[in-house]
């Protein structure tokens, strides 16, 4: 299938499956977009270096992340679900760009400061580095001219312009130079009110958690700890039941009651978070549905994958001619 329209890149590192992150900082963007846009969505398993050593949970996750877009309602008909190892110019591209990424460059970028912290005392893997450029190499690959992100990713596609820059300076106009695109919700923080949502911490509500798990995960969610009673006036911004409330439920005129009635100490906790989760589990239950659907099914998850691998390789097939001429590699010739 081949398409007029502008394309997207973007995609997910398979390490379990999607919450509720994924879906305000991406997935309903993804939505939208795939209306407007040739979209490549992309199952980077040859970024999961959390997990490098455990290939039965990377392979459970890649299944699991297909199954949570399919859920949602992104639709392979007209988008591309593609798997980053079974398109092998992603690794060659990788490499190429590496050669115009200065390592100082890498170690400046906020992201990888912040997941090298993770590694401790241990000894971090040269992978840990690379990924980095191999994700300016799925970018560059299908030339995405709109890669949607978290307000975290900006600085990854701002690396991402300078180096399709500097290639075309040097070998001629090959790539187009991607602009960046910040979901409606920037950063949903973890129940917990931690930055970072994840498995590990378990502050995070998944798209398939059933509704009596949804409903005792909220109840445990951290609210205003300067509030002692349900009488004292309490503090809205900051407050993660509240951000919760503005992302996911619909109902504004209930959500402004409940910060005004918060604010003056007229409301408690429990209420705020039994209509919190009423909200969430209302939101969920169709994806739910479509989840059970396809879990039902495998073989269409599988049918989604190899479609969109096949699309996306014969692209990056190509991509990778183009760059080959301008890097003049035709030695045999």
């Amino acid at each position: 299938m081949t398409s007029s329209k502008k394309r997207i890149l973007t995609g997910i590192r398979p390490t379990g499956p999607l919450h509720l992150g994924h879906y305000a900082g991406a997935l309903e963007n993804w939505l939208r977009l795939q209306e407007e846009y040739e979209c490549f969505f992309l199952i980077a398993d040859y970024q999961v270096s959390d997990y490098a050593d455990d290939i039965d949970l990377v392979r459970k996750a890649v299944f699991e992340v297909a199954l949570d877009w399919l859920a949602v309602g992104l639709d392979p008909e007209r988008s591309h679900f593609h798997i980053e190892s079974l398109i092998p110019e992603h690794a060659e591209l990788t490499l190429w760009l590496s050669w115009y990424v200065p390592l100082a460059r890498l170690q400046r970028n906020p992201t990888l400061k912040a997941e090298m912290e993770s590694f401790e005392t241990k000894s971090v893997p040269v992978a840990f580095f690379t990924y980095p450029v191999m994700q300016v190499a799925n970018i560059l690959m299908p030339k995405a001219h709109l890669v949607p992100v978290g307000e975290d990713q900006l600085p990854h596609i701002e690396m991402t312009r300078e180096v399709a820059r500097r290639f075309n300076r040097l070998f001629g106009e090959v790539f187009p130079e991607p602009e960046a695109l910040v979901g409606r919700v920037p950063r949903l923080v973890g129940l917990d009110g931690n930055a970072k949502m994840s498995k590990s911490l378990k502050n995070a509500i998944y798209l398939k958690d059933d509704a009596e798990t949804v409903t005792k995960k909220v109840k445990r969610m951290f609210t205003d700890p300067t509030r002692i009673h349900a009488t004292d006036p309490g503090h809205v911004e900051g407050n993660p039941v509240f951000m919760y409330h503005d992302a996911f439920n619909p109902n504004e005129a209930e959500v402004q009651d409940l910060k005004e009635r918060y604010v003056k100490g007229t409301v408690g906790d429990v209420e705020v978070k039994e209509k919190l989760a009423l909200a969430l589990n209302a939101f969920l239950d169709p994806i739910r549905e479509r989840r059970a659907h396809y879990e039902a099914r495998p073989k269409l998850v599988r049918e989604a994958l190899a479609a969109g691998t096949s699309h996306a390789k014969k692209v990056a097939e190509g991509t990778m001619a183009e760059v080959r001429a301008a890097l003049r590699l035709n030695y045999l010739e």
